[in-house]
């Protein structure tokens, strides 16, 4: 039986290696392939190293190395490993592969560059493991979600399952804005809250939930009304609003701040049994404005609170603006960027109709003027016996 040692020079005869200097040449032209366990990438790792622990290797690389003619420099600590890699990925197809003879360790004490890796702590790996098996999302995706910010317009109907589901995704930042109480009639669909929570600021009982569900997100709460005076403030610094109010003149209003900010907006919105879900990104595809140039008037507008709405429908909207919040936040798919999404509840059916740019937008039109934060209630007046806008 062949020892170790016979088998490593057996592989190293079927395969190319390169030195720490020609390596470095490469590094603009090449991906660098990390193939060493986790604990030792934390310490320290080529810059651009793609990582994948070579336990791993055929179940994962080919959904994070697609083109198998492209130059990939595979190495480990010491080389040993790597070698039996560069065979594996040869086997797989590979036509461009490259050991780098002595790994990481003569690669760091040549003084060649590398840094240590922003990681994820043990009990966050176990935590977001089914994201880690993503080729799409893995550490890097996991660790720019824990970077990212997302505003929430709403702790109510639509606020809820998108608060929870990108809590529990691992959305560091989690910002929440309203300045409403819980009621027992917002327990129907308002999954945020409980029974012991009636009489509560809704934005503290957000964060009690969300919390309770994540202790890696920190939520900022605002108990405050969003107005003309303070929307550039609040958005300020937030990759991505997720829009769940159900009144226009605040659509109106954070339409025009995100423009100035150019900050996503994911719009969701819910009538009785039907659902609408969209994602205005500033000048890459239409604005609130495109399709909706004035709010129409109150009477042809009516809230939840006076129109109803089944419990659940808030459930699927919120569900699919916490998708397309992540979708932006990590770079995925087509965000629903010029589309609209339609659902109907009572036929279980989803359309999607294109919504392009109009160049004569108010807002975000070719000969658009200057965007003024102003505030729309006086347009959007409910009547005086009609209720107040539930989030």
């Amino acid at each position: 039986m062949p020892t170790s040692r016979e088998l490593l020079a057996a592989v190293k005869a079927q395969i190319t290696e390169i030195a720490g200097a020609d390596a470095q040449e490469r590094l603009d032209g090449s991906t660098v392939l990390d193939v060493r366990e986790p604990d030792e990438y934390e310490q320290g790792a080529i810059p651009g190293a793609v990582h994948i622990p070579r336990g791993h290797l055929e179940g994962q690389v080919e959904g994070k190395l697609a083109d198998k003619d492209a130059p990939v420099i595979v190495h480990c600590a010491s080389g040993f490993r790597s070698a039996f890699a560069a065979k594996t990925l040869q086997d797989l197809g590979y036509t461009n592969v490259v050991n780098l003879a002595g790994g990481f360790n003569k690669w760091k004490d040549e003084g060649r560059p590398w840094r240590v890796p922003q990681a994820l702590t043990a009990e966050q790996r176990n935590r977001y493991q089914r994201h880690l098996l993503l080729p799409d999302v893995d550490v890097a995706g996991q660790l720019k979600l824990l970077d990212s910010k997302v505003l929430m317009l709403g702790a109510g109907g639509l606020g809820s399952p998108a608060a929870l589901y990108l809590a529990a995704a691992g959305v560091g930042t989690i910002g929440i804005i309203d300045m409403d109480v819980v009621d027992d009639s917002n327990l129907q669909r308002q999954i945020l809250h409980n029974m012991e929570r009636i009489g509560e600021r809704k934005v503290d009982s957000a964060k009690k939930t969300l919390t309770a569900l994540n202790p890696d997100v920190d939520v900022v709460t605002y108990d405050v009304r969003l107005g003309a005076d303070n929307v550039l403030d609040i958005i300020d610094g937030y990759d991505v609003i997720v829009d769940g109010t159900d009144n226009f003149p605040t659509r109106y209003l954070v339409n025009d701040a995100s423009l100035l900010k150019r900050i996503p907006v994911v719009h969701g919105s819910i009538f009785r049994f039907e659902g609408q879900a969209s994602v205005f990104k500033p000048y890459e595809g239409p604005c609130y404005r495109c399709f909706l140039p004035e709010p129409p008037p109150a009477e042809h507008a009516p809230s939840c609170a006076e129109a109803g709405v089944l419990g659940v429908l808030p459930g699927i909207i919120g569900s699919i603006q916490a998708m397309e919040a992540i979708k932006l936040l990590l770079g995925l798919g087509e965000p629903l960027i010029g589309r609209l999404l339609a659902y109907d509840a009572l036929e279980e059916e989803f359309r999607v109709f294109k919504v392009r740019r109009d160049p004569q937008c108010p807002a975000c039109g070719e000969n658009a003027g200057e965007i003024v934060i102003a505030e729309y209630d006086e347009l959007c007046m409910p009547h005086p016996k009609q209720a107040p806008p539930d989030f």
